[in-house]
């Protein structure tokens, strides 16, 4: 279930970068015009459903086939080698995540000319500014930003109105707001503090982008002991350890515990939504009024994008934008016809398949257009039960998701080094260190250490 980014294993990572120059093995061969091969990170039943309904319209639009093959996420860079060394490459990959952007990138394996034309053509300044940026090289796209999800602070607005507390927008106001609701059993706050899941790397790198504290510099050089950094280590530590429930957190307990009462926040991705609406049954909101009305969390709870420390001085929120990417060396033409589609006709069918983690990154078809921001807001969300979000939350928390690319922010990117974000999300430095330090085993600054340490040398051996 892909409700937020997973990692690879390292030795998945690891296909990749024992395979340099992967486009140089493709066939010499390309499919007929009219037919392109589909690979798609949207791998569960329903998504696969919708997105053959989708590539359907498409071919009834175009004449173009496209055979759609599900992929799951974690496999993705052996699946790519090993095609590589077949000539049984795809034309096109849907869903894809930044990190292995910027990783089928550095190996050869995107035709950015392609991707630059599909950009051109469809208007670079009717998608929003972040996502064109997080998916570039100047003005050269590597792939074509498609929709996101942003990771987002929940936050219970009935108790923080009753305890006269700000909304968590800083670390000041966070920390306060913990502090103030960690009393009769309940905690203010839910982290994640588990080793081996990527998801405690990204509530991490949501506060560090906040604070200015980043990984790695534009010569490559790791930050993550700097001082912006350190000031996020012992938040984090105060947070997880004096504020949050104990034991090892992850994906779902942090949900659980928020959506039984037991705590005040949560960091967590948008995919939350649905299911803080009551809109999938397997993970309802457990909570005792929740009981009586399915949508009373969801009512009473505010959504925060970016929490923005004393050192932030810009974008500080963290979100994962998944885009279209051209294969080199196949068909082309028939992978930007595709695309285009995607991103028009077909767009809403796409975003559909799971509106609180698909925000459109094209806003519209003209420049200025709101056209597909408003169409994603008709949408009906959920699982189990389907209901439109702008019916559940209140205008000020549908305003706050609508604009998660105005704060949208990852480490590297921007610094020119993205090729080592697939690589750290695989063997979990930030998260291991992360649950050294929750666990009590290592302070701040010890745990800020052994990260930097284990990046450098991630960095080191990639280079």
């Amino acid at each position: 279930m892909r409700r937020r980014a997973r990692a690879a294993t390292a030795a998945a990572a690891a296909a990749l970068a024992l395979t340099p120059a992967l486009a140089g093995c493709a066939d010499d061969e390309p499919r007929p015009p009219n037919q392109i091969v589909v690979w798609s990170l949207e791998a569960q039943t329903d998504r696969i459903a919708a997105q053959r309904a989708m590539l359907a319209g498409f071919t009834r639009s175009t004449g173009v086939s496209a055979e759609l093959v599900a992929v799951d996420e974690a496999q993705l860079p052996q699946l790519i080698a090993s095609a590589a060394q077949t000539g049984d490459l795809p034309d096109v990959v849907g869903g894809l995540p930044l990190g292995y952007v910027r990783q089928l990138d550095r190996f050869d394996v995107l035709d950015r000319p392609a991707a630059t034309e599909v950009m051109n053509q469809l208007g670079r300044d009717t998608f929003a500014p972040r996502t064109v940026q997080m998916t570039s090289e100047g003005q050269e796209s590597l792939a074509v930003p498609s929709d996101g999800w942003a990771q987002v602070l929940v936050y219970r607005k009935d108790l923080f109105r009753q305890a006269g507390l700000q909304p968590p927008t800083t670390y000041d106001n966070l920390v306060r707001a913990a502090r103030t609701l960690t009393r009769d059993k309940q905690f203010g706050i839910t982290l994640s503090t588990d080793p081996a899941d990527v998801f405690t790397q990204q509530s991490f790198e949501s506060l560090a982008l906040g604070n200015d504290c980043q990984l790695v510099d534009r010569a490559g050089a790791v930050q993550i002991t700097d001082p912006p950094c350190e000031r996020t280590w012992s938040t984090y530590d105060q947070l997880a350890r004096s504020f949050s429930p104990d034991g090892r957190q992850d994906v779902d307990t942090t949900r659980a515990s928020y959506f039984s009462g037991q705590s005040a926040m949560v960091l967590w991705s948008t995919f939350i939504l649905d299911e803080l609406a009551g809109l999938r049954n397997d993970a309802l909101p457990t909570c005792g009024p929740c009981q009586r009305d399915r949508t009373w969390l969801a009512k009473n709870s505010g959504v925060v994008t970016a929490v923005n420390g004393p050192d932030g001085t810009g974008a500080g929120g963290f979100g994962e934008v998944a885009s279209w990417a051209v294969i080199k060396g196949q068909n082309t033409t028939g992978a930007k016809r595709l695309i285009s589609y995607a991103l028009g006709d077909g767009y809403t069918q796409w975003m559909g398949m799971a509106p609180e983690g698909k925000f459109p990154a094209r806003l519209g078809p003209t420049p200025g257009s709101q056209a597909y921001v408003q169409a994603w807001r008709r949408l009906p969300s959920g699982v189990d039960t389907k209901r439109r979000l702008d019916a559940v939350y209140d205008p000020q928390t549908m305003n706050a998701i609508s604009g998660v690319w105005t704060n949208l922010n990852r480490w590297a990117i921007p610094q020119g080094q993205g090729s080592i974000l697939g690589p750290v999300s695989a063997e979990l430095p930030i998260s291991k260190a992360v649950a050294g330090m929750a666990n009590g085993s290592m302070t701040p600054t010890g745990a800020a250490r052994e990260a930097r340490d284990a990046v450098d040398e991630i960095a080191t051996s990639g280079s």
